[in-house]
């Protein structure tokens, strides 16, 4: 890590600055013509937006539009069959994978098929003792309870080998995947992907939810063949377009073409009559024991509430318990299953903050940031089904691609999960490292990774070779972009409302990104058990209330009165009724003058250190705020003493500061560094550097019977006559 205040260090830039799109035409005409305010209306802009005529489409979603099913390779081949085994009482197996787009897939398919009075039930591997994809294992097992019939779901596009088994079992095999093809297509009845080569359906980014969701929509039309295909989507959206859109959120799709209508439709549904595992998990997540609307229904409330509790199924228990909720018809035993979820999830999050700590403990540790973009970590007491969960934290917390592999005990095959930012895509850096795993799989943001421990040091070394070329030198962590560069008076609580109109967000629809600099610190206080930190901002005179997830004040190292530079979404807080303005921050720093003036106060010290420093000319103020008195010793020693004995031992020296102002002590940071120097030399006070980048110490002391001459350090001794002075200060 670069030491001088590198940890504030950042390259933000913005796509455009508000200022100067005041002056564009046409975004006065957009904003004038729909009635916007003008930030809604530099936000088209931006995105593409940039006529009366493109606005109005894009936030009203005339553009979109759902394609025709039977487009889709193999679409009616496969629906017939499906349909004819319902028909005709062959027993059916829905196969899926145990993450929440295979869940709700597993679920919406089985929901179909048991109104149509079909035997059918459906089979999830265990994470830990299966793991992904269609197996010999579960083959066999299934095929001995007689099936005729196995549909995959959200799995099955790399399952040659197995869908050969399966052939020989004499059973038949629809797949229905969404994952890139690697190879050779399976064997099977029919194989309904649309990533396939030969499959020309022109949206290719279906979530496998939404690949079943259009099976259904097929299906339901060769069902009724006098009513319109139209009619026969209204009727099956109507049933399920809430937990395609669940599926599809939690998968992390592009929000774009027909993917944004049906996350729209469904997250409308979930709003206004909500399926009543949906309600039930959301009750059961707020600690109610019946969910009411509070708040509005939104991509956000999906991806950080309702999957991630469907999740923690599949990850650390059995994905059948959230796939039983969806199916149950009664409420109560669809509340027991939601608070289930609601246990598991909290056991969950207990194992992904354990994982957390020991990352980021290891990160510190051993990670070369600058000869490696890529986070690359491995150990053999972590759960791999939460793996996924802290690669996103790591990925979020230091803002460049990061990957975890759990070996799980002696075993030599580890299982991998990595996330990616903005500039390198992970299945592309996987493939180019092919030859060092086992396989491999997953979207450009997100994937899953067996390697060897023979071959992981390899491979760590590929990955970063290629990442290298992606960043071009360029460091991951501070190449961020911002939407738009803001003024205060810009933002409020209509701007804020109308921005809702280009929900829903996800990837290729991404939430708006602000960049405002030059924000005072009015508050900073941690929240949610030192988890979050809560601030209140201002600049000229507009105050902002704000939140920082998964961040403290120590780790932020900004206290009150400082002024920072802030990445930002602007939000709606909801609470007990009311509704209020929030920025949620994404990123935030010292601000450029503040900054200049400590690496300023980093060079004098330095200076004065080596004796270059031109002490004949230095001032009577800077003499006094770089030679500590004997009260300044006074006042650090008693401060720290008294925090030791409260077991609060570690400290940057800006947070050490800020400790020492608040008892109303204002010290210079060459005269704290300095007291700090000599109370080791004198051996008064211990201080291990932990961290050089944020200056991060911990501290201990010894205690003295007798008064300490500070004048047996030589360093203070030569301070003072560095600077002229003589006797005690």
């Amino acid at each position: 890590m670069q030491n001088y205040l590198g940890y504030f260090d950042r390259n933000w830039t913005a796509l455009f600055n508000s200022r100067e799109l005041d002056a564009d035409s046409s975004v006065k005409t957009v904003s004038d013509s729909l009635g916007l305010e003008m930030l809604t209306s530099k936000i088209l802009k931006i995105r593409g937006y940039d006529t009366v005529e493109k606005a109005e489409t894009f936030l009203k979603k005339r553009s979109e539009m759902l394609h025709d099913p039977f487009i889709m390779k193999d679409m009616e081949k496969g629906a017939k069959r499906i349909l004819d085994a319902a028909e005709n009482g062959e027993k059916t197996v829905i196969y899926g994978d145990y993450d929440v787009d295979g869940v709700t897939s597993v679920s919406i398919l089985c929901l179909y098929l048991r109104e149509l009075g079909a035997d059918v039930s459906y089979y999830i591997p265990s994470r830990t003792g299966e793991g992904y994809g269609v197996s010999i294992a579960a083959v066999d097992k299934i095929c001995g309870e007689g099936a005729e019939l196995i549909v995959t779901v959200d799995t099955g596009i790399t399952a040659n080998a197995e869908a050969e088994y399966i052939r020989e079992r004499g059973c038949e095999l629809v797949i229905t995947d969404h994952h890139e093809c690697h190879g050779e297509i399976p064997n099977a009845f029919a194989v309904i992907n649309p990533h396939r080569p030969d499959c020309e359906y022109p949206f290719k980014e279906l979530a496998g939810v939404g690949v079943v969701f259009k099976l259904l929509c097929a299906m339901e039309k060769l069902r009724r063949p006098e009513d319109s295909l139209a009619d026969c989507v209204r009727s099956i959206a109507e049933k399920y377009a809430d937990l395609v859109a669940v599926g599809t959120i939690a998968d992390v799709m592009p929000v774009t073409d027909e993917n944004r209508l049906i996350v729209s439709l469904g997250l409308s549904i979930m709003e206004k009559s909500p399926n009543m595992a949906v309600s039930e998990l959301l009750a059961a997540s707020d600690g109610s024991s019946k969910y009411k609307a509070k708040k509005k229904i939104t991509s956000g409330v999906i991806g950080f509430t309702v999957a991630p509790r469907i999740n923690a199924a599949g990850r650390i228990k059995n994905a059948s318990v959230a796939v039983e909720m969806f199916l149950s018809k009664d409420r109560e035993e669809t509340a027991r299953y939601a608070a289930m979820l609601c246990e598991i999830n909290r056991e969950r999050q207990a194992e992904e903050n354990r994982i957390a700590e020991s990352a980021y403990e290891k990160i510190e540790r051993e990670h070369d940031f600058e000869k490696c973009p890529v986070i690359v970590l491995d150990d053999d007491h972590w759960h791999h089904g939460v793996i996924g969960i802290v690669a996103s934290r790591i990925t979020e917390k230091y803002k460049r691609p990061s990957i975890l592999i759990s070996f799980e005990g002696s075993d030599s095959l580890g299982k991998g999960s990595g996330r990616s930012v903005k500039g390198m895509n992970l299945v592309d850096a996987l493939r180019y490292s092919s030859d060092l795993l086992v396989k491999f799989g997953g979207h450009e943001l997100a994937a899953g990774l067996t390697v060897t421990r023979e071959n992981l040091p390899l491979f760590k070394e590929k990955i970063n070779e290629y990442a290298r070329k992606c960043f071009d030198g360029e460091s991951p962590d501070t190449c961020v972009t911002a939407d738009l560069e803001v003024d205060s008076f810009e933002i409020g609580m209509e701007a804020a409302r109308e921005l809702e109109y280009f929900e829903p967000f996800g990837v290729s629809n991404a939430v708006p990104v602000f960049l405002m600099r030059g924000v005072e610190v009015v508050s900073a206080s941690n929240v949610g058990a030192g988890k979050h930190e809560k601030l209140t901002l201002s600049k000229d005179g507009v105050v902002f209330p704000a939140m920082y997830f998964r961040h403290n004040v120590a780790e932020t190292d900004i206290f009150d009165g400082d002024t920072v530079d802030i990445l930002f979404n602007i939000d709606i807080n909801s609470f007990q009724g009311k509704e209020s303005l929030q920025l949620i921050i994404k990123d935030m720093t010292l601000s450029g003058a503040v900054l200049e003036k400590e690496r300023s106060d980093r060079r004098r010290l330095a200076k004065v250190l080596d004796g270059t420093y031109d002490f004949a000319s230095a001032s009577e103020s800077v003499i006094a705020e770089s030679v500590p008195t004997r009260e300044d010793f006074a006042a650090v020693y008693s401060t720290l003493r008294r925090e030791i004995r409260m077991e609060h031992d570690e400290f940057s020296i800006r947070g050490l500061s800020r400790l020492l102002a608040d008892g109303g002590h204002d010290f210079s940071y060459v005269k704290l560094k300095l007291i700090i120097k000599i109370f080791q030399e004198l051996n008064l006070l211990s201080a291990d550097e932990r961290d050089a980048e944020r200056e991060i110490y911990r501290f201990g002391y010894t205690y003295a019977k007798t008064k300490t001459d500070l004048d047996k350090s030589s360093l203070y001794r030569k301070i003072k006559q560095s600077f002229g002075i003589k006797g005690q200060r």
